[in-house]
């Protein structure tokens, strides 16, 4: 009776372990395949690629020069004259390094040139550059024009959130503040409120390495969002499967969280006192990661991965593919996507994923209705950009500019 028991637990025990593997599959959209599109006219942007890397100034090693790997930018944030930040060399658990022992940077590049240039910014001595992994990125202007980046940084895989002042008259990082919290304890993206504000994704619960691979595996939702300011810092909104890529509309009444795992969008509306209540949630059928606002229309576009599985078993013969979905929706977001005409548009795309160089291309293609697809295959941990006036806004590693 007792082996009786002791294999029908066994048994229930491999069901229930067989079923989290099979959700888990499930929700890393493992069987899912695209077809990949050709984009034409590319060229790859100089300073991102297995190349020497010009730098505006000597950095704190005294090295005027460095070689960064093939692997292209994890985030983008850029101005509104056009000069963007970008985060590179992140090392993430369970993802593909190039380049494991080179500590990360900011480059920046300026989108007007016709030829893009990337720079690495100097950084303020006493800033530990040796630790440095950067990954979400989120700039603030204040009403004085002073330019403040925020960086998510995982020195030694813990979580800070770093805070510059840009200085663009020598082009460098002045390091102003490490913010490091009990609710921040596994950042993913960022977006910056203030001088020292922002809200911040957890996209785990836990700190612990084998703590999160545990809590994807059960798929707990227990990641969250979190805003911080120096007086005050709380959880605004929780539940998420994995809490991924976060933005704010241009009206700046909401704030947009992208939930990786569930492939959903959840549109949350900003109260005065920064707490955050949900409006709806956009269900999607691939894994959502950075997110952008068209500020003109305030439209969502949105970088994410048909194939989640491809990103923590790389294969070079075989690398993770991205997609690029962009859609429209009212301006208080209280609404459904609504159907838009087609149309043909001619872009200059600056492209640029974790697992491969950065490159710009003169493209056409044609916008059917409301939901625009590009496939990227061979590139990986997606983020965008796309502007459909003289604006630059924020989406990631693809810029799209109308010609």
């Amino acid at each position: 009776m007792g082996r009786l028991v002791g294999l029908s637990l066994l048994g229930i025990a491999l069901g229930l372990v067989g079923e989290r593997l099979l959700a888990l599959r499930n929700r890393l959209k493992a069987s899912s395949e695209v077809e990949s599109v050709d984009l034409p006219n590319c060229h790859l942007i100089k300073g991102i690629e297995p190349a020497t890397l010009e730098t505006t100034s000597q950095m704190q090693t005294h090295e005027s020069k460095q070689k960064w790997p093939e692997a292209g930018a994890e985030d983008i944030d850029i101005l509104p004259n056009g000069l963007a930040f970008l985060s590179v060399g992140l090392k993430y658990p369970g993802l593909h390094s190039f380049a494991p022992d080179k500590p990360g940077g900011i480059l920046m590049m300026d989108l007007k040139d016709e030829n893009p240039r990337a720079l690495e910014l100097r950084i303020s001595r006493g800033f530990n550059l040796a630790s440095f992994n950067p990954h979400g990125i989120s700039t603030f202007i204040d009403s004085d024009d002073t330019v403040y980046l925020f960086v998510v940084n995982h020195p030694e895989f813990r979580t800070t959130v770093e805070i510059f002042k840009f200085q663009e008259e020598d082009n460098s990082l002045l390091h102003l503040k490490t913010v490091k919290h009990e609710l921040l304890p596994s950042v993913n993206d960022i977006i910056a409120v203030g001088p020292a504000h922002f809200y911040a994704t957890n996209d785990h619960y836990f700190s612990d390495p084998f703590l999160k691979y545990l809590e994807t595996y059960l798929n707990l939702h227990w990641t969250n969002v979190v805003y911080y300011s120096p007086n005050e810092v709380k959880l605004v909104a929780e539940g998420f499967d994995s809490a991924n890529g976060i933005n704010i509309s241009p009206d700046k009444k909401y704030i947009y969280v992208a939930d990786i795992l569930a492939h959903e969008i959840h549109v949350l509306e900003k109260q005065h006192n920064m707490n955050l209540t949900q409006v709806k949630v956009l269900k999607l059928d691939t894994l959502v990661d950075n997110l952008s606002i068209d500020p003109s229309s305030g439209d969502i576009l949105v970088g994410c991965h048909p194939n989640g599985q491809k990103l923590f078993i790389y294969d070079p013969n075989n690398p993770p593919s991205s997609q690029y979905l962009h859609s429209s929706t009212t301006a208080k977001c209280k609404h459904e996507y609504r159907i838009q005409g087609t149309r043909k548009i001619k872009y200059k795309i600056y492209h640029s994923i974790f697992f491969s160089p950065f490159v710009y291309c003169l493209c056409n293609w044609l916008i059917i209705n409301n939901l625009r697809w590009i496939f990227f295959l061979e590139f990986d941990l997606l983020s965008l950009i796309i502007s459909w006036s003289h604006n630059l806004p924020r989406l990631g590693n693809v810029y799209l500019a109308k010609q």
